[in-house]
């Protein structure tokens, strides 16, 4: 029996997957973590700035409110993006936008690298914007096209690849940022252009590669061009269980066209996996993953953790998420993605009560800082191991092709506004530990939910996932039969 490296390197699976990774989701994972450590220096570049102009130093307050701009307008442009996957995706495919993506993300660097000498940082507001926008619609389409491209089989660990990225652009966002590298005030700029060097890579070699079988099959009816494609991915072969299982879905597009957002949410039909995604993607924003993400530095300052020790324990911070995600990469086909996400949000409920009460207890000892950023660190490994990583495998796997795109829309719609509001809110919050009780009883939410409610998708085809959707009762009540009797009547 072959290993999945095996079946990772017969054909050119395993290149389209990092190229896709280094141009996709590494880049929302880097401009997670890249605005942290050059934080203090982009916040003196706002007040130096300010009295330049009016020759008076600014109120805390509106330094303050334009760092909230700058973090939350990442959110807001990536809002747009995930508005425009289906309309660009439907007129591209799957490729070309990720080519398109690419140019926006090296645009917005150029913007970035220049604010500086400009002393602007309105040019820095319109760079993140663009940033988001490059996030929002590459990671959307990132990870639909992962799911395009994958066998069965080992659909789970192919699209938990994107997860992968976020956390490896996250990590190297950490080491760019440390002092003895580019985490230095004249160097603030430079820091946050780095992520273009990876968008250049993946415009010289993604046209190389092949677009999405699935995609071809379904969406473009050209038979030939998905087999010569899975063939260039996987190595030889007739792929007959690949090709059965795409006409089947085919068939069921044929007989459900492709819906807009607005249909989709009208369609009764899928109400079940719109509300399940919609709740964990809602509780993902709010388990403080978000916060401790873009607030690292200013969350361990907080717990009282020594300045020049952060970048330390934020770096710590990647290497342990991004370890905890190839682990379940390997283990997800094994335990299934309903365990890892139930169990991973009830651990950070956990987690998140108890960096409650050391954050109280910071000023008791020396030592109490550091049991809260374990404890932080932990809330991150359960994510990262749990509902993180085993989230994007589900988003891909509940919606036939037909439903699709819409629902990436919807679903993407909701993170990023949900973004916005952490990257806006968050600031002004920071100041009270009790903030973390609400992350708390997100997750316990979460983790109920998915208890409860969360069918199991590992090794089933699109459609059988879909028909145990549509099977869910709620106090033996199920709204998709009502629904046939008053269509009845």
């Amino acid at each position: 029996m072959e290993t999945l490296l095996q079946q990772l390197t017969r054909g050119n699976a395993l290149f389209l997957i990092i190229i896709l990774g280094i141009g996709g989701t590494f880049q929302n994972g880097y401009h997670s973590t890249g605005l942290s450590s050059p934080s203090p220096y982009i916040r003196r570049f706002i007040n130096n700035s300010w009295y330049d102009r009016y020759k008076a130093t600014p109120p805390p307050q509106t330094i303050t409110m334009i760092w909230s701009l700058i973090v939350s307008m990442y959110a807001v442009g990536g809002l747009f993006g995930a508005l425009s996957v289906k309309l660009i995706s439907d007129i591209l495919g799957r490729k070309k936008v990720m080519i398109c993506n690419s140019y926006i993300a090296i645009v917005a660097a150029g913007i970035m690298l220049t604010s500086k000498n400009a002393k602007s940082y309105e040019m820095i507001i319109v760079a993140r914007i663009l940033y988001g926008y490059s996030a929002g619609l590459g990671g959307s389409v990132h990870l639909m096209y992962l799911g395009e491209i994958s066998p069965r089989k080992i659909r789970g660990t192919v699209t938990l690849t994107s997860a992968i990225f976020v956390s490896l652009g996250k990590l190297f966002g950490q080491i760019c940022g440390l002092s003895e590298i580019l985490g230095r005030e004249e160097l603030w700029n430079i820091v946050l252009c780095v992520p273009a060097f990876f968008s250049v890579v993946q415009v010289i070699a993604l046209p190389f590669l092949p677009d999405a079988p699935r995609y071809l099959f379904i969406e473009k009816g050209d038979e030939k061009a998905c087999v010569k494609a899975l063939q260039s991915l996987w190595g030889q072969g007739d792929y007959k269980e690949e090709m059965e299982e795409m006409s089947a879905e085919q068939a069921a597009v044929e007989a459900a066209p492709p819906k807009s957002p607005v249909q989709l949410l009208r369609d009764r039909t899928v109400r079940w996996q719109l509300l399940t995604m919609s709740i964990i993607y809602c509780c993902n924003q709010l388990s403080g993953i978000t916060a401790i993400t873009t607030f690292s530095f200013d969350i361990f300052l907080e717990a009282g953790v020594p300045r020049d020790k952060i970048r330390y324990v934020t770096l710590g911070l990647g290497i342990s998420e991004i370890i905890t995600y190839i682990t379940c990469g390997l283990l997800i086909e094994h335990t299934g993605r309903r365990p890892l996400i139930w169990g991973g949000f009830g651990f950070m409920s956990a987690c998140w009560v108890l960096v409650t009460v050391m954050l109280n207890l910071k000023d008791s000892s020396h030592w109490v800082p550091y049991i809260s950023a374990t404890l932080i660190i932990l809330a991150s490994i359960f994510y990262s191991g749990g509902p993180g990583g085993a989230t994007h495998s589900v988003y891909n796997e509940i919606f036939i092709q037909s439903n699709r795109l819409a629902a990436f829309v919807l679903i993407g719609t909701q993170r990023w506004l949900f973004n916005a509001v952490v990257g806006l809110v968050f600031p002004f919050l920071i100041d009270s530990s009790y903030c973390f009780v609400l992350f708390a009883c997100v997750c316990l939410l979460a983790s109920l939910y998915t208890f409860f409610l969360l069918p199991e998708t590992k090794g089933k085809t699109l459609l059988e996932i879909s028909e145990e959707f549509k099977a869910i009762t709620v106090c033996g009540k199920s709204f998709l039969k009502k629904k046939r009797v008053e269509t009845k009547l």
